[in-house]
């Protein structure tokens, strides 16, 4: 199951602080963002309260599997991102047009092993909007960085990776990269499937 609980809010022109004002009882805007990112489970209780916020029924939350499948562009261990060794595909529920994924193969920062990050590939000139948000960067020869985008200059952005202890590095800007958007986590392999972006 997974929920359209941001798709709904930005076709309703609505910001967080909004939908979190607008649900009985209110709640805040950093709730609503955890709950689109997926670091907060979407229960029943929460769907019953967020959706007559966003003006629909529960149900309308809830969208329905597709056979979509987006390329796996990078594989997310304690060694940072790399390029997979074979082609591979992922078969999400529902990805948006154009989306790429990452697949989480051992617990790193707040995402677990069996995760898979849905990503939106993003031109350059929109690393400013990704400010504090966790993003991909291509390198040199198949090579990724990920993490924490902290700092954006003319042509160089600051990027702190998710491993405890690790320094921050600074990379030439990229020709594109890709913001991290919704996180979903199977708990049938200790992971859950909700909507949203990851870290706000």
């Amino acid at each position: 199951m997974i929920t359209a609980l941001r798709d709904l809010r930005l076709a309703r022109g609505m910001t967080l602080d909004q939908v979190a004002r607008a649900c009985v009882p209110p709640t805040t805007p950093q709730t609503i963002g955890r709950l689109e990112m997926g670091t907060r489970t979407v229960s029943l209780a929460w769907l019953a309260r967020i959706a007559p916020a966003l003006g629909v029924t529960p149900g309308e939350l809830l969208q329905l599997p597709t056979t979509a499948e987006l390329p796996v562009v990078a594989l997310v261990g304690p060694q940072g991102a790399s390029a997979p060794r074979k082609s591979e595909l992922y078969a999400p529920l529902r990805p948006p047009a154009g989306a790429l994924a990452l697949r989480v193969v051992a617990t790193t920062g707040e995402y677990r092993a069996g995760d898979v990050l849905w990503c939106d590939r993003l031109a350059p000139d929109r690393l400013p909007q990704a400010l504090n948000r966790d993003i991909l960067v291509p390198r040199a020869a198949g090579r990724f960085a990920f993490g924490r985008l902290t700092g954006v200059e003319a042509a160089r952005l600051q990027l702190q990776p998710l491993l405890p202890g690790a320094r921050q590095m600074w990379l030439a800007t990229p020709a594109w990269f890709a913001r991290v958007a919704t996180l979903v986590r199977d708990y049938g392999r200790d992971a859950s499937s909700v909507a949203g972006g990851a870290a706000a």
